[in-house]
């Protein structure tokens, strides 16, 4: 009875195994792939609670033909010196790239200075005559347009941001349980285990508004966000009939870490953009009149500027449609397949 019950949980191991074996072939298949990657989840925006915010202020700004200074983004560090287990770094090293798409948001004109190098490299290039922009008909070395260098051709910035994340607080407070329940029977051997934890940390940054051509400090923000994580488990452990069974399940998150850094930039950009535009306050979103309009370059997940007029159909918002482009979502995409 014994080796008839060994054989049956040695076969039901063994089948399991090659069922779970049977997803990925030693030899590729027709596709060039020995398996296929699972998920298919669509490209989303990645917006903040003061996303709405930034591109109201662009809508605000169009409506009443306000001008955007231009804007450029210098360093934002981290300056914390945080690492994680791993030995990666705990913080972003993007909040620059985020406050370059918070500025897009409130509609800005943006100067770039934080990577200048693939200009900078062709500009050495147009000068010592590297580069030539060919005629449409070129034929030859002959017709080559070599690239000329105006003086005055870079537009300057009016302000920058600089800054950094300055803290990192981790367990500012935390709380748990932990409850277990057995039996006094020898007879019915068994327990059950519950627990619980919750705790909050908080992510601060500074950043400054610069005025470029004087370097005079125009605005300062400060802010902190808290972030709150928790989990929660169950587990059963008993023996029936001479089987043991041990069950176990839980369930668990964490406030993105990196997000929170982005909402930081983003309600930093609302107050900066805000005074630049001399936005009174939140109440000029308030008018329903005042919603970013369907032909608007500003969305949640940027801005851009129009090369042809096709705004109507290629803007802001539908920008940030989860199906657009998207071969088994888009019905256009798979009709041209």
């Amino acid at each position: 009875m014994i080796r008839r019950t060994l054989i049956r949980s040695v076969s039901g191991a063994a089948a399991s195994a090659l069922l779970l074996a049977g997803c990925v072939s030693p030899t590729a298949g027709p596709s060039g792939l020995y398996a296929t990657p699972i998920g298919n989840a669509p490209v989303t925006a990645n917006p903040t609670p003061y996303s709405a915010a930034l591109y109201c202020l662009a809508d605000y700004a169009r409506r009443y033909n306000l001008p955007s200074p231009r804007m450029a983004v210098g360093r934002i560090s981290d300056y914390t010196g945080t690492v994680s287990a791993d030995g990666g770094r705990q913080i972003t090293g993007g909040a620059s790239l985020m406050a370059n798409s918070a500025l897009a948001k409130a509609g800005a004109r943006i100067v770039e200075r934080y990577d200048t190098s693939v200009s900078e490299l062709e500009l050495r290039y147009a000068n010592n005559k590297l580069i030539g922009d060919n005629a449409p008909n070129a034929q030859g070395p002959e017709d080559t347009q070599y690239r000329r260098i105006l003086a005055g051709q870079v537009p300057g910035s009016d302000f920058y941001v600089v800054g950094g994340i300055t803290e990192v607080n981790y367990n500012i407070r935390s709380a748990g349980f932990d409850a277990a329940q057995g039996e006094i029977d020898s007879k019915r051997p068994g327990s059950t285990l519950l627990n619980g934890r919750i705790y909050v940390m908080n992510i601060a940054m500074d950043l400054r508004l610069v005025q470029t051509s004087t370097l005079e400090v125009v605005d300062v923000v400060s802010y902190q966000k808290q972030i709150i994580g928790r989990e929660i488990s169950a587990g059963v452990f008993d023996f029936l009939s001479g089987n043991v069974f041990d069950i176990s399940a839980g369930t668990g998150g964490m406030e993105p870490t990196q997000l929170a850094v982005r909402a930081l930039v983003e309600r930093a950009t609302v107050e900066f953009m805000a005074n630049l535009y001399g936005a009174p306050g939140p109440e000029i979103c308030l008018n329903p009149a005042n919603d970013p309009l369907r032909d608007s370059t500003v969305g949640p997940t940027g801005g851009f500027y129009p090369a042809y007029p096709t705004t109507d159909t290629n803007n802001g918002q539908t920008r940030a449609d989860p199906s657009r482009w998207h071969d088994r979502r888009d019905g256009d995409v798979r009709r041209s397949r």
